[in-house]
């Protein structure tokens, strides 16, 4: 038997070192928490994403009294995203969250389902996108795409 290492590269960081670009996309990210409807779990969840046309998509957490029928921040972003811009790729990815008391001090990062939704957009359009996780204390920047969140991962390829 061998043992296999799996690493993640992740920077860590503030607000305040990340480029214009990166903040402009965070912000758009903070503000759509605003529009999320949470009114059972009281957490409200913003995502924006940016296109290689330069437009930026943003998008909340929509909740449903039978849960399951909700809809993460993440993948309702990618899918207005993909279903309004489909010949365009998704180059980077903010999200960020708040509850009652404020916006959260460490970063959320993305459920089991909207990393695979995340991973198929990659593989949609044949490039990593960066994503960035904030919170108010720390964030992180993953650069290498949503392998290094999801590295033993299942997709296409399998279907083959």
């Amino acid at each position: 038997m061998k043992e296999l290492t799996i690493e993640a590269k992740i920077k860590v960081c503030a607000y305040d070192e990340f480029s214009a670009e990166d903040k402009q996309l965070v912000d758009a990210a903070r503000a759509a928490t605003a529009n999320s409807y949470a009114v059972y779990s009281k957490f409200n969840v913003g995502a924006a994403v940016r296109l290689d046309n330069d437009v930026i998509v943003k998008g909340s957490n929509q909740e449903n009294a039978a849960y399951p029928s909700g809809l993460c921040a993440e993948r309702t972003t990618l899918f207005w995203a993909n279903s309004q811009y489909p010949e365009n790729a998704v180059l980077a990815m903010a999200i960020a969250a708040r509850t009652d008391k404020g916006e959260l001090p460490m970063p959320i990062p993305p459920c089991g389902a909207c990393r695979q939704v995340i991973l198929e957009t990659e593989k949609r359009f044949g490039k990593a996108i960066k994503i960035i996780l904030f919170g108010t204390k720390e964030s992180y920047i993953i650069e290498d795409g949503i392998k290094a969140l999801m590295p033993l991962s299942f997709d296409s390829a399998f279907l083959e």
